[in-house]
């Protein structure tokens, strides 16, 4: 420890705190302009100057380590002097523009000259700032406003690792420039600028910043669930920021969270309930509904009803909807999207770890010291996650494995990289395995005293043939070894999987093989930890809430627990039940006659082509939305329901924290919160009411399930949220033995997120689309070359289930052989071509 003396108090800091932290935790107040605690120090505004007893001159308290004895001064009149010129030098060329600057009201520009009364500006020097950039999406940049701080180009190049910012030039030409191709428009850059610097051009001229009515919430975009404020004024969603310091995500987004959000305005949204495609009241549709409802159970049971919910919905309104079916309806048949991915890592986690979700905290990857990310891209499926691997590698040195069959943005952080052949994950996983026993990487006393059949790990770890993993990889045994060495030299190990892993035909195997690694690692010991990635937002309470005929709320087996839940609930409980797969089938078959989508759009599942057919084939088409999709057309009832910023109720993260929210603005147009339409819903059903509390709904379903037992309840002033316990059983760890293989041969297509969009939802957001307007095909530059296919040509894509047409991107982050495109797209409609459960398939190209 470091003893000083700031002002006449004296502390005791570490070693290498810099003189303004230490005055921080005095509370002693130091002007900054350039200083920002979740990068580093730069120095460049120079108004935290300082004096230091002995020293002649002032000192930048920002970027100055404390030393053994000093004495700091932070106020006098020689410093009161000295900050005023620097602030009037800073002001030289700063255009007196402050009533058409979006910053006014809330820039540190303007603060810092109120603090220090500085009120005229007494130098001048030749205007040589260039013009305001107007080019770049989203974000305009007026140089003469900059400061050059440099909060900006540190969080793009230290935070989310774009390096897109620059600075050009230098001296009194130096300003702010971007390389647009290295761009996510993620819109950090505005939220640090300390002026009216960096602008977002959707904001622009929109609001005062004092005028807007900040109300805490939660992003439902991604599994992430950053904590934001939804910025309204008169019923309408201005912005969304979000406060460093003050949230789990410290204040980042991405540009989903920042720049996103105008979907929840827009004037496409569904405002009224229609039957067959016409406006009605809806006392009208809720009759029509329940109407069929009782015909179709008249005429052939409760069994020809079926519906799928939704990671879009809340906690309570998933719960709320498999009880409407299970108690009100009758019918088990209840399914999500989580089917064809997050499903098959939960049943993976569940049979070898014991576990239901994530085993850690988000924040434990930020210090872990090994991290293995396998077939995962977090830049497009939770953002967060890719900002925690940043912290660890660029600040704790932590060794990065990325295992993918492409090139992602986080790549270039790796230590090594591992680019596999399409299909060859569980032999990778194997190989990683042997590997770490070959290389004395394995603990092998605390294996003994948490895996239950440890004789058949080292066993099937023993039977791994090397050579066969090179060749089926098409990676060197060099390679491998780095990796495993990597890996296995870490002390907190987290491993991270994803959509390429889960969504594969073979999902389950190959999470179970991620099971596998956690265990061999030691990542579920020692503050690291396993976490499965999920692109939609409340994915994990889909799964909480029971919304798939296996299970009820909490995990409970349906067959085991379904008395108990009938007998809470006053009804006897239906037996069996369909999943997805099963009510496609029956929907073709003509024995589902009424299927119910709450909030989902079967366009985005895999062979979307089979499922529009049956759509079109059903009887009764219950669609509850929010935007007029191609799936809405075709409904015989539409029920507008609400966007998350209209509602209150609890999302899961992907780490388990349950977090709340509240309404910010009322429901537009004649819309409900999805919440009231079920327990509407129930009640014309079952005859008896259901409270629209969701605190009541929240009570019902801690006293049914264990959940949220020893769960820590964390009351802020923004919100109150639970975090929900993580135990790994000791001694009932199982290694999973994993025989299935897939060899893909031929050119292969993989369906995935983009990093600008999440789901469809973000399709109906302006901003988004202005960055990726459209899907495209993206394929390597030899396999273009060899087709005669160039930068931008539409080519037709063929596979077993269908065919479509698309533009094509080259880009060498795409290995010859694969060509990547991103679902979202309902017009390039990728899914057509991809098989039933699965996320990639062989595929013809043509040129068209």
């Amino acid at each position: 420890m470091v003893n000083l003396t700031i002002d006449g108090k004296t502390i005791s800091v570490p070693k290498g705190t810099t003189i303004l932290e230490a005055a921080r935790r005095l509370d002693i107040h130091i002007p900054t302009l350039c200083w920002l605690e979740k990068i580093s120090t730069t120095g460049a505004c120079r108004i935290c100057a300082v004096e230091i007893e002995g020293v002649d001159r002032p000192m930048t308290a920002c970027n100055t380590p404390v030393k053994e004895g000093i004495k700091v001064t932070t106020q006098s009149e020689r410093l009161t002097r000295t900050r005023k010129q620097i602030m009037e030098l800073i002001l030289v060329n700063h255009p007196l523009d402050c009533p058409v600057c979006d910053a006014g009201g809330e820039c540190d520009l303007q603060n810092t000259c109120f603090e220090l009364n500085v009120t005229r500006q007494e130098f001048s020097a030749e205007d040589v700032q260039p013009a305001p950039i107007d080019h770049w999406p989203l974000i305009q940049q007026v140089p003469s406003r900059c400061i050059l701080c440099e909060k900006c180009v540190k969080v793009c190049h230290e935070i989310v690792g774009a390096d897109a910012l620059f600075v050009n030039s230098k001296g009194d030409r130096a300003y702010v420039d971007k390389n647009l191709d290295k761009c996510i428009f993620c819109g950090n850059c505005v939220a640090v600028c300390p002026t009216g610097t960096m602008i977002s051009k959707p904001f622009k001229f929109k609001a005062r910043p004092w005028t807007l009515r900040k109300v805490p919430s939660v992003c439902t975009y991604c599994p992430s669930q950053c904590e934001i404020d939804i910025n309204v004024q008169h019923d309408e969603v201005y912005r969304v920021t979000s406060t460093d310091g003050e949230t789990t995500n410290n204040g980042t987004l991405c540009i989903g969270g920042f720049f996103g959000h105008d979907y929840i305005n827009s004037k496409q949204r569904l405002r009224e309930p229609k039957v067959e495609q016409q406006p009605t009241s809806w006392d009208n549709a809720f009759d029509r509904v329940v109407s069929e409802i009782r015909r179709i159970t008249e005429e052939s049971g409760a069994g020809a009803i079926a519906g799928l919910a939704s990671p879009r919905l809340s906690n309570e309104e998933n719960y709320l909807f498999q009880k409407l079916f299970r108690a009100a309806i009758g019918s088990n048949n209840i399914d999500s999207e989580a089917r064809f991915g997050a499903m098959r890592a939960l049943r993976a986690l569940d049979k070898g770890l014991g576990l239901r979700g994530a085993s850690n905290r988000l924040d434990a990857i930020g210090s872990a010291d090994a991290i293995l990310l396998f077939g995962a891209d977090p830049t497009a499926e939770a953002p967060a996650v890719e900002w925690q691997i940043r912290k660890a590698a660029e600040h704790n040195n932590a060794k990065l494995v990325v295992a993918n069959m492409r090139q992602i943005h986080i790549s270039p952080l790796a230590n090594t990289q591992l680019t596999y052949r399409p299909g060859s994950e569980i032999a990778l996983a194997a190989g990683l395995g042997r590997l770490l026993m070959d290389r004395g990487h394995l603990d092998m006393a605390a294996l003994e005293g948490s895996v239950n059949n440890l004789a058949e790990l080292q066993v099937d770890l023993a039977a791994v043939d090397l050579e066969n993993v090179v060749a089926v990889t098409g990676l060197n045994l060099a390679l491998l070894t780095e990796a495993a060495d990597l890996i296995g030299n870490g002390k907190k190990v987290a491993v991270v999987f994803g959509a390429d892993i889960c969504k594969s035909s073979f999902g389950t195997s190959t999470s179970a093989t991620m099971a596998n690694l956690a265990i061999l690692s030691g990542a579920l010991h020692g503050g690291g930890g396993i976490y499965p990635l999920a692109e939609k937002g409340n994915t994990q309470g889909v799964l909480d809430m029971g919304v798939y005929p296996e299970s009820l709320p909490g995990y409970l087996d349906y067959s085991d627990y379904k008395e108990r839940f009938g007998k809470a609930w006053g009804c006897e409980l239906p037996a069996g039940g369909l999943d997805a797969d099963g009510i496609l089938q029956e929907i073709e078959a003509g024995k589902i006659r009424l299927l119910y989508l709450a909030a989902t759009n079967p366009q985005s599942f895999p062979n979307s082509g089979r499922w529009l057919k049956a759509l079109e084939k059903v009887e009764v088409l219950i669609v509850q939305d929010i935007f007029p999709t191609e799936v809405a057309r075709l409904a015989t009832v539409v029920l507008p329901g609400t966007s998350f910023a209209e509602k209150a109720g609890s999302f899961t993260s992907l780490d388990q924290t349950v977090r709340r929210t509240s309404p910010a603005i009322r429901p537009v147009g004649e819309s409900r919160e999805d919440l009231d339409i079920f327990a509407e819903l129930f009640g014309r059903l079952s005859g008896s009411r259901v409270s629209l509390s969701g605190a009541e709904i929240f009570k019902e379903i801690n006293e049914l399930t264990n959940l949220y037992s020893g769960a820590e309840v964390v009351n802020d002033e923004r919100r109150t949220c639970y975090k929900k316990a993580y135990t790994v059983p000791a001694g009932g760890l199982k290694y999973q033995l994993i025989s299935v293989s897939e060899e893909a041969t031929g050119l292969q297509l993989l369906s995935g997120p983009s990093r600008n969009h999440f789901g469809t939802t973000s399709l109906w957001a302006t901003a988004p689309l202005e960055v990726e307007a459209e899907g495209l095909l993206n394929l390597n530059p030899a396999d273009a070359a060899a087709a005669g296919i160039s930068e931008g040509d539409t080519i037709k894509v063929s596979s077993s289930t269908g065919a479509t047409v698309g533009k094509v991107k080259l880009s060498t982050d795409v290995p010859q052989g694969l060509i990547f495109a991103p679902y979202h797209f309902v017009a390039l409609g990728i899914q057509q071509l991809i098989p039933d459960s699965a996320n990639r398939t062989a595929v013809e190209i043509a040129k068209v």
